[in-house]
């Protein structure tokens, strides 16, 4: 199978060297990115494209696979799926509204498959999860509590992360993974949401575009990158006044059975602090878990019993990348469909985008958008 590569930085070539560890004979067919450094596929240069159309045209891709910025992945995508070649997009769907509605319009008209980046509904603990549920070992499930206590936030405020513009929020980086296995495990539409951000720690007055190489408190300051592996990548000073993001977030959601999800999420928590994961509880019995320690707790309400499950993945987005790759290779050789769709991540988008539009106006944004689409999407 031959790739054809729009947007290759780090995100990108993680999930292409999961592919070609899946699937050895697939190989680099041609990259559209003007500011990725030369590139080779088993010794042999990587042909460069300016365009979409000169990539499709030169490299004769099987697959197609979007690892660009953020408020890229729409106008991309749009280009991509009159082709009807498989596509592996990166999250989030879209960063705007305007997008959301561009790309949901795009998926009434072609039937492209699509696999989106949302690794760790793939995962063995989610996959563990998903299982009991479904299987009504706890009951119908009332009330879930997640949290995501991120330990590397720090690209989030020094590299260019930092602008809002790209990524249109927290939410949408790193809830969009959240929200999307909660939906799965769930098997529910979300329905309404409520939400609230704080940015209390990666604030501050020392001049815009300043680097921590630049900075004179590059010694002391607990953030700083200087002498550390992400020195290259995180250049920029994270208490600059030009620093966007929230450092923290939590919203409400309700669901379309009345139940509700209460998430959480900061990204100043460091070394041990850090948490991901979730608790789902239902009237026969609550399921815990966190994707840091790898372990899964049953407990059993009416009886004295207690399972526990221990999993020691350390592969990327805990070991969710790989099955999303297999499952992309299958998807481009017609031996399988999509388990990640697009339609799962306009969902998720979505509601990352109510969540942000919540925070801003103090109100109760309604999904009203997914029951319009529910007959199409």
């Amino acid at each position: 199978m031959k790739l054809g590569i729009i947007g290759y930085g780090l995100r990108m070539k993680t999930v292409v060297g999961e592919i070609l560890r899946h699937d050895p004979s697939c190989r680099i067919a041609g990259i559209l990115d003007p500011g990725a450094p030369e590139a080779s596929d088993r010794g042999a240069p990587v042909p460069r494209y300016d365009t979409l159309e000169a990539l499709l045209e030169g490299a004769r891709p099987d697959g197609l696979l979007i690892g660009t910025r953020c408020s890229l992945h729409t106008p991309y995508a749009l280009q991509a799926l009159p082709t009807g070649i498989p596509l592996y997009m990166e999250k989030p769907v879209a960063t705007t509204m305007e997008d959301w509605t561009r790309l949901y319009e795009a998926s009434r008209t072609y039937n492209t498959p699509v696999v989106v980046s949302h690794p760790l509904r793939l995962t063995a603990i989610v996959q563990l999860v998903k299982e009991i549920v479904d299987a009504g070992t706890i009951g119908t499930i009332e009330h879930v509590q997640a949290v995501n206590n991120v330990p590397y936030g720090g690209v989030y405020y020094h590299s260019w992360y930092r602008d809002e513009a790209e990524t249109g929020g927290m939410f949408l980086q790193k809830a969009t993974h959240d929200f999307d296995y909660i939906n799965y495990v769930l098997g529910q539409d979300p329905a309404a949401v409520c939400a609230m951000t704080s940015k209390q720690v990666f604030k501050g007055n020392k001049p815009a575009g300043l680097r921590c190489a630049d900075c004179e408190e590059n010694r002391t300051c607990a953030e700083s990158t200087v002498g550390t592996p992400e020195a290259e990548e995180w250049p920029f000073c994270c208490f600059a006044e030009d620093t966007g993001n929230e450092d923290s977030g939590s919203a409400l959601i309700r669901y379309e059975s009345g139940m509700h999800v209460s998430y959480t999420q900061n990204f100043f928590a460091r070394r041990g602090a850090a948490a991901r994961g979730a608790t789902f509880l239902g009237y026969k019995g609550t399921i815990s878990f966190d994707f840091v320690t790898g372990e899964v707790v049953v407990h059993h309400h009416h009886s004295p019993r207690m399972d526990r499950y221990r999993y020691n993945e350390s592969e990327g987005h805990f070991g969710g990348d790989t099955g999303l790759a297999a499952n992309f290779v299958d998807v481009m050789r017609g031996k399988g469909t999509s388990v990640s769709t697009l339609r799962d991540g306009l969902v998720s988008a979505l509601l990352c985008l109510k969540a942000k539009e919540a925070q801003l106006t103090g109100m109760y944004q309604e999904l009203g958008e997914l029951r319009a689409a529910s007959v199409s999407l």
